[in-house]
């Protein structure tokens, strides 16, 4: 099933959620449950499945995808916790810096906790947000999963059925600002921190829908060439090790999301190529879809903090 959060230009100020079907058609599935929090603590899958069979002969009940907007399939996250575990990034990370990778990278999955607010949250074809402040915005080609259900200490071989679902994930960066932050052993800070600078879609695809999630191809275009083309099967580290790990002693709860860090080559960084206001960014993800974003033009700086130099 391929859920999302949506408007329409009638409910503008109240999202719906409800089920992709076909390739043109939304079923809404708000009168099962009122968001996806509630879907997925009250378990609504079945009823839901019976809800897209009925509706798709109630007219009222369907929606054309072109006439909404799409919303992130949780345009709320619990938490938001970012991993990096693609060894193809890693590598590169460490050529470009000179660094060599951690022991501990091979022992432990890590990661770090990113915004949730009302203003980072963002959705297939909002436009991205180009900080006063930074002259190297980033995208990053990466994926995740909404955690499903309540857990703690989970184990490996149970943590699958946790996942609610996965999505598209663009880690929007601003690299000059955020290497600045970590010279002082903290960070991302304000290289991740701005409006719409956390965006996922255009859907939440649930495990039923993808048969081996660790042998999807991954593509990053801009402005429709392609910069980046991956595989899921470069994870070190899997997104039930991810769970697991985070578990232990943390209660985790329905519509947290795991992100999985970027894939090789899946940003401007590495390639040392870098989007400009008006691109067209276009990240795919096998059997889940495309997340599309045009990047905005530039705010004005305020003359007090570009005297600090940021």
């Amino acid at each position: 099933m391929r859920l999302v959060t949506f408007k329409t230009e009638l409910t503008d100020t109240t999202p719906k959620i409800g089920a992709w079907i076909a390739d043109d058609q939304i079923v809404d599935l708000t009168a099962i449950a009122p968001d996806m929090n509630q879907f997925f603590e009250q378990d609504c899958i079945s009823d839901a499945r019976e809800r897209i069979e009925n509706g798709t002969s109630t007219s009222e009940a369907i929606f054309a995808v072109a006439d909404v907007q799409l919303l992130a399939p949780f345009p709320r996250p619990a938490s938001l916790r970012d991993f990096g575990v693609f060894r193809t990034h890693m590598d590169a990370a460490a050529r470009i810096t000179g660094k060599e990778i951690s022991p501990e990278w091979f022992k432990l999955p890590n990661y770090y906790r990113g915004s949730t607010s009302p203003s980072s949250i963002a959705g297939h074809e909002v436009v991205v947000t180009w900080p006063n402040y930074t002259q190297k915005l980033d995208f990053e080609l990466e994926w995740g999963v909404y955690i499903g259900k309540i857990g703690k200490n989970v184990p490996i071989e149970e943590a699958h059925e946790y996942i609610a679902g996965y999505t598209i994930y663009n880690d929007i960066s601003a690299r000059d600002i955020q290497f600045r932050h970590m010279t002082m052993a903290l960070g991302p800070a304000k290289g991740k921190d701005f409006d719409n600078s956390n965006i996922m879609g255009p859907c939440l695809v649930t495990p039923d829908e993808i048969e081996d999630p660790y042998n999807l191809r991954m593509i990053a275009r801009v402005n429709g060439e392609v910069w980046a083309d991956g595989n899921t099967s470069d994870m070190y580290y899997s997104f039930e090790e991810m769970i697991s790990f985070v578990s232990q002693s943390e209660t985790l709860y329905p519509g947290e999301f795991l992100g999985s860090g970027t894939v090789g080559k899946g940003c401007g960084w590495e390639l040392d190529r870098w989007i400009q206001p008006g691109d067209v960014i276009e990240l795919e993800i096998e059997n889940i879809g495309m997340l599309r974003n045009q990047i905005g033009e530039p705010e004005v700086n305020p003359a007090e903090w570009a005297e600090k130099g940021l």
